[in-house]
């Protein structure tokens, strides 16, 4: 009876609430099954899209961008100082999520891409009280530490020369001054720049083929030191994603989340 109950009672139910229910059973190792990860697209200032994180992982974004605040003990994203605090906490936005799905896909952000996912984590507070806290909270999640498919990777201003060496278990996003510098991918898995201070280019004009090499040689120099390469404020267009294609740009910076991902699929 109990049996015929429950199957009457599922029968009589609206079929996209069905839906909805199947897809919460699962919702663990079957999240982003069907995706096909893109090991070269990045999410500019992730969390400014409609559904931080989700958004780019439904995309195949491999790497996503968090800038971060400390503020009365709280680590908060915002690229600008935040007036209102609900709901933007790191912990809440990106570390919890990205934990469930490495504790649902064996330690691994989609279940079958065998590259790692990067999370960047821009520093816009002071960096040695912002790494303490961050420190502290990434500790609580036995996920991320020696995981191979997973990298926290921070920026910010000289932040490899203010933190501590010993006990570090995020890596440090490196700039030019650092493609000849010693550091190793562990320390240092990606060197970035502005696509700017790189080119020279004036923002308006056409980039110039003088202009284009020095992003080249640049993305060269980076590749020769054994780090992957991302340059900020590149023009966001299909023009400018196939020339850095075509340089092996390791991380093609976007805020247009499905144009890229659109243009890597069929490139």
């Amino acid at each position: 009876m109990m049996v015929t109950l429950e199957f009457d009672y599922f029968r009589s139910m609206k079929r996209s609430t069905l839906h909805f229910i199947l897809l919460i059973c699962f919702s663990g190792s079957m999240a982003y099954a069907q995706v096909v990860p893109l090991a070269n697209a990045h999410a500019h200032n992730d969390y400014e899209h409609t559904r931080p994180l989700k958004d780019a992982l439904s995309f195949g974004f491999t790497s996503v961008e968090a800038d971060i605040y400390l503020i009365n003990g709280e680590l908060y994203v915002s690229h600008n100082y935040p007036r209102d605090l609900k709901g933007i906490t790191l912990k809440e936005l990106y570390l919890d999520p990205l934990q469930q799905l490495l504790k649902a896909n064996s330690d691994k952000v989609y279940p079958n891409y065998k590259g790692v996912f990067y999370l960047m984590i821009d520093f816009k507070s002071a960096a040695a009280p912002t790494y303490q806290k961050l420190h502290e909270l990434v500790s609580t999640y036995p996920e991320f530490k020696d995981n191979q498919n997973f990298k926290i990777y921070l920026s910010g201003q000289d932040l490899l020369y203010t933190l501590p060496l010993k006990g570090r278990i995020m890596a440090v996003d490196g700039r030019p001054k650092d493609v000849s510098g010693s550091y190793s991918t562990e320390e240092m898995p990606v060197i970035s720049e502005s696509f700017v201070g790189v080119s020279g280019w004036n923002t308006r004009d056409e980039i110039t083929e003088e202009q284009w090499k020095k992003v080249k040689d640049f993305i060269d120099a980076v590749h020769k030191a054994g780090k992957k390469c991302r340059l900020w404020a590149t023009p966001d267009n299909e023009k400018t994603w196939k020339r850095l294609q075509s340089y092996k740009m390791d991380f093609i910076n976007t805020d247009k989340l499905k144009e890229l991902s659109d243009f890597l699929k069929k490139s």
